[in-house]
């Protein structure tokens, strides 16, 4: 038996279609980060077990307690604006109907944006470890969270679709948020900021990814998002500056 657990908040736009291309599985968990609009009603509607639960700055706490109210002997994650191709989710019942010994697996994932599909830069070749046995591990940091995973793990040969950020005043929000959550997990790891890093390290994450890891080739998308995700860098570790200085709001 197979669970999914799904993260959300505000996803009435995506969610029905994400809950849709997860029918293959017995078990479907949402995890609402208190959402004004209607995505829990929804969810509620389409047959999915609905919990409210404050993120709390947490994504990491958010998936555990998902995982730790899904019944399936495997549990896969996925977020709202994430879809399970035809082709994976069969993928994904032959690999859980048969004991080979595994603990987890990772998925290839695709991201689109603003009707291009990212093949370079910091989309490029993803892999994402999501379905998981359940107990094998959990998920640690509150942000870039990772599945800390007892056992061996291998890699699935179908795509896990990624439609973040359809417009760029999301994609400022989502960043300003994450960059918050990013901060105070960096400080929680120990983590200093300095003028050197909020100068340089987001000049350095653009080189790496426009020019390293040929981001270009996605033409003027891949260039706006490697400036934004820049941007995130920069904010992050300006945040966490102004944490160490010992300002409350960031």
């Amino acid at each position: 038996m197979s669970s999914a657990v799904v993260l959300t908040k505000n996803e009435e736009e995506n969610i029905e279609k994400c809950i849709k291309s997860l029918s293959f599985c017995e078990e479907i968990i949402v995890i609402d980060d208190n959402s004004i609009d209607k995505t829990r009603d929804l969810a509620n509607k389409l047959g999915a077990k609905v919990y409210e639960r404050d993120m709390d700055k947490d994504y990491s706490a958010q998936s555990n307690f998902g995982m730790e109210r899904a019944s399936g002997k495997w549990v896969l994650f996925i977020d709202a604006d994430e879809f399970v191709s035809e082709k994976l989710s069969k993928e994904i019942i032959e690999v859980v109907s048969e004991e080979r010994g595994l603990s987890g697996y990772f998925i290839k994932r695709v991201d689109t944006i603003w009707g291009k599909e990212l093949n370079f830069g910091e989309s490029g070749n993803s892999k994402v470890l999501r379905l998981v046995k359940k107990g094998s591990g959990k998920w640690e940091r509150r942000v870039h969270p990772n599945f800390n995973i007892r056992g061996k793990t291998s890699t699935l040969s179908n795509l896990l679709y990624h439609y973040p950020h359809q417009s760029v005043s999301r994609f400022i929000e989502s960043v300003n948020r994450w960059s918050t959550w990013h901060a105070i997990a960096n400080k929680e790891e120990g983590k200093e900021s300095s003028i050197f890093k909020i100068i340089f390290m987001p000049i350095g994450h653009f080189v790496k990814n426009f020019i390293f890891r040929l981001g270009f080739f996605d033409g003027i998308v891949g260039f706006v998002f490697a400036v934004i995700m820049s941007f995130h860098s920069f904010l992050a570790w300006g945040k966490l500056w102004m944490l160490q200085k010992g300002y409350s709001k960031v």
